[in-house]
């Protein structure tokens, strides 16, 4: 059984980071398509502020030279789901039981457990990004498909146009 939640917009930088890991082929095609943009195209690409846009386009840009600060992405992210999550003061068998069914689903880094690495990004799936002439869906789906292909009972707590992102096969497992 795998549960898969969101990142969300809002985030929590207030806490220690951890170490990166080095980011997967699909990801860095992700991020090299992200850092064509300039903070004013990103204010358009988001719909956000200038400051926002601002903020987002340091975050693309650490990633890119590898200076990013990285959290435990279920830590990081502080949504309205995320904060009604027990994360703090976890015993040993709420982190096994993390790493072995919580997956976020990130369309900057794939399917990942729920205590990986993650720096601060804003990027969804509902955004217009194309990855080498790909939508991020088109982009995403063979190793979404793949960090999924073995899971009897699937737990998507997304909201609904996401669930194509996963395997067509698995309907009747949702």
């Amino acid at each position: 059984m795998k549960i898969l939640i969101p990142t969300a917009k809002e985030m929590n930088t207030d806490l220690p980071y951890i170490e990166a890991l080095p980011l997967r082929e699909e990801s860095q095609a992700v991020l090299d398509s992200l850092a064509h943009y300039s903070a004013s195209e990103l204010e358009s690409f988001y719909k956000v502020s200038a400051e926002k846009a601002e903020e987002e386009y340091a975050h693309i840009q650490t990633l890119k030279d590898q200076s990013a600060k990285h959290y435990p992405a279920l830590k990081l992210f502080d949504g309205l789901m995320y904060r009604h999550i027990k994360r703090d003061k976890l015993t040993e068998a709420e982190q096994a039981y993390l790493k072995d069914h919580v997956l976020i689903t990130s369309a900057l880094y794939g399917v990942v457990p729920a205590l990986s690495p993650m720096a601060p990004h804003r990027l969804d799936f509902l955004m217009k990004l194309k990855v080498a002439g790909k939508t991020l869906k088109s982009h995403w789906k063979s190793a979404y498909d793949e960090a999924l292909q073995d899971e009897d009972l699937i737990f998507l707590s997304c909201h609904q146009s996401l669930k194509p992102y996963f395997l067509r096969k698995s309907e009747k497992r949702w």
